[in-house]
């Protein structure tokens, strides 16, 4: 399902739901503002009245001030107070003109109450002012004139007072206004909310509860073009896939089923190709039998597995079946780079070909003359490097899915590790013969070499005491010859023990004891073992090499120690140390260190410590015996 677009401002719901909760808030502050303004002019109209009919009380004050001032005896203190009163009364006119929106005090700006405000004020200016400062004229003029001024004053407090009754009649007009104002705007509000929100959402609510009660084709109406429109939009969208995955799920149950089942007879097949390519075997029993199993899973009509020979960059066919004689002699040793699978082999890529449509520019293809109608090619890999191909041919068309084609190229690579795991082991076996060999022939030519050479010069010597017929020296050259060649029967003899020594059931510890004792029985010397500790299992490897450094300590003792006694001590824990001693004649480390080289057997020793990664010590002196010290370190040893 898409993301919904962005919907423009004007659309969405926020901007719908702001909008009109400010218009009404701004229609709401318009009516309280003007009602807040009326309630103020009107207060100022209150106080303009108080202002103005204080004139009348001021002017007829000021008439009794002037009547006074003519017959009494302080006419200048009567005179200061009239002025400070006609003063007050400048001040209020100002005021009346100005307004002061402190107090607040307003005049009402229409033009009758402006007008008449104009006449008195020029009436009091012109005529009142005067006559009642100067004091001059008859008092029943004055009187007269006061009596008009007041009257006049009379007509601006009743126009002040008809404007204020006006506007009190809008104020209370403007507060039922936002009465009905408050209650329309609420109900709208509630109904638009309905609208906008609240029937939405029940739709959605119901429609939801109907999906629920296994409606699947039901579909709401899109009213609007805002959230909600887009929500109601996604709601379809969902029923529509939901109706469509209820309607296809026993097909799509039915469908993963069968790729479950697909993918466990892969599975199935690839643990019993590895399982098999990890039988022991040789490399044409491994190819045959991988062959033979593909060809069964996928129904082929012949097959054949070749191999890259790297020296010359050909195939060579192991194994064929189901190929023609003819055909399997035509391609048994084929070029890379020529026909199909050479060009498959040159570009280390895995193709099927259809015999119908496949073409080579210079012969007719091979496959295609013996009926093969699609040939398949996947490479034999190890470490992502060719080293061979095998072929599947098909007298029908057909046709791989990615997924088989991904199965077989799998079985490539195991085939591949498979071959190269048997080459390796035959290199591993044909240098594990040739340094035993070479140990065999160091062993041959400290024992018997060195025996025959002493055989030959006492030949020799007899030899040369026939010629002279000194037969004394004869007779003292044949127990030579007879001793040296029992000293050669007996080293061969322990050779033929020693190369035929093997580890069957038995621990190191019990094969040890057993040396010792067919030492002990053939030469007579005392022999004693002894372990300590328990550590974890040896090689096998491991525990043959230290029997036989064993093997060799005893033989160098048979034939130079002239010992009585022989120890051996094995200390097991996590450390390995084998002890070897014997209480014969010794003899200097100097001496057989200048030897070098000719020494074979200390060489041999040390060449099997090497070989499992001990270290050999030697401790002697002539007199005081040998001690042979081999230790594995911890980092060194390997368990079983």
């Amino acid at each position: 399902m898409s993301m919904p677009e962005l919907l423009p401002a004007r659309r969405r719901l926020t901007v719908k739901i702001v909008g009109l909760l400010m218009t009404f808030m701004v229609l709401a502050l318009v009516a309280v503002g003007s009602t807040l303004l009326l309630s103020w002019e009107l207060e100022g109209g209150a106080a303009a009245i108080n202002d103005a009919g204080s004139l009348r009380m001021r002017s007829y004050r000021l008439l009794e001030m002037a009547a006074r001032a003519r017959s009494a005896d302080q006419v200048v203190g009567l005179q200061s107070r009239i002025q400070a009163e006609l003063g007050e009364i400048d001040h209020i006119f100002a005021t009346l003109h100005t307004g002061d929106p402190i107090r607040p005090l307003f005049v009402p700006g229409t033009a009758p109450v402006l007008k008449q405000l104009r006449l008195i004020h020029n009436n009091w200016q012109a005529e009142i002012r005067p006559a009642l400062s100067a004091n001059t004229l008859p008092l029943p003029v004055l009187r007269e004139r006061v009596e008009q001024f007041v009257a006049h004053i009379d007509t601006e407090v009743r126009l002040i007072e008809h404007e204020n009754s006006r506007r009190t009649t809008f104020l209370r007009a403007s507060q039922m206004g936002l009465i009905a104002m408050g209650v329309v705007s609420t109900v709208c509000v509630i109904y638009l909310m309905f609208l906008i929100i609240i029937r939405p959402v029940t739709r959605l609510q119901a429609g939801i509860q109907a999906m629920a009660d296994g409606e699947m084709s039901v579909r709401l109406p899109v009213e609007s073009q805002d959230e909600f429109g887009q929500l109601t939009n996604g709601f379809n969208q969902m029923a529509s896939r939901l109706q469509d995955l209820y309607n296809t799920l026993e097909k799509r149950v039915a469908d993963k089923t069968l790729s479950l089942a697909e993918k466990n007879r892969e599975l199935a097949s690839l643990y019993d190709m590895t399982a098999f390519l990890n039988r022991p075997g040789t490399v044409e029993d491994l190819c045959r039998g991988f062959l033979q199993r593909v060809m069964q899973q996928f129904r082929a009509d012949g097959g054949m597995v070749r191999v890259v020979d790297p020296s010359n960059g050909n195939l060579h066919v192991v194994i064929h079946e189901g190929l023609s004689n003819e055909l399997v002699g035509q391609e048994h040793c084929l070029n890379v780079g020529d026909c199909l699978c050479g060009e498959a082999a040159r570009d280390g890529v895995s193709v099927v070909h259809d015999m119908r449509r496949a073409r080579l520019p210079k012969r007719e293809i091979d496959c295609k003359k013996d009926g093969f109608v699609t040939v398949s090619i996947f490479q034999i890999l190890s470490l992502h490097q060719a080293i061979g191909q095998f072929n599947l041919h098909f007298k029908q068309p057909y046709a791989f899915s990615a997924q088989e084609v991904q199965l077989l190229e799998t079985f490539g690579q195991h085939l591949g590790v498979a071959i190269d795991n048997r080459r390796m082991a035959a290199r591993e076996r044909e240098m594990a013969v040739s340094q035993e060999r070479n140990l065999m022939a160091q062993g041959l030519h400290d024992s018997i070499a060195q025996g025959l050479t002493f055989l030959n010069l006492q030949a020799q010597l007899m030899e040369d005491g026939i010629k002279r017929q000194d037969w004394t020296e004869v007779s003292d050259t044949m127990p030579l010859i007879r001793a040296g060649i029992q000293e050669s029967y007996e080293d061969v003899r322990e050779l033929l023990l020693n190369f035929r020594a093997k580890l069957g059931q038995e621990s190191l510890p019990d094969a040890i004891r057993v040396t010792l004792d067919k030492f002990q029985r053939q030469t007579g010397v005392e022999t004693g073992f002894m372990q300590e500790g328990q550590g974890a299992p040896l090689p096998r490897e491991h525990q043959l090499q230290l029997l036989f450094i064993v093997q060799e300590a005893l033989s160098n003792i048979r034939k130079h120690a002239k010992a009585s006694q022989v120890w051996v001590q094995l200390n097991d824990t996590q450390d390995l140390e084998l002890i070897i001693h014997d209480d014969g004649c010794g003899f200097d480390p100097e001496t057989v260190k200048a030897k070098g080289e000719s020494h074979v057997g200390l060489n041999i020793m040390r060449e099997r410590a090497l070989r499992i990664g001990a270290l050999l010590e030697l401790d002697t002196r002539p007199g005081d015996g040998v001690t042979w010290r081999v230790w594995l370190s911890r980092e060194q040893r390997m368990a079983a």
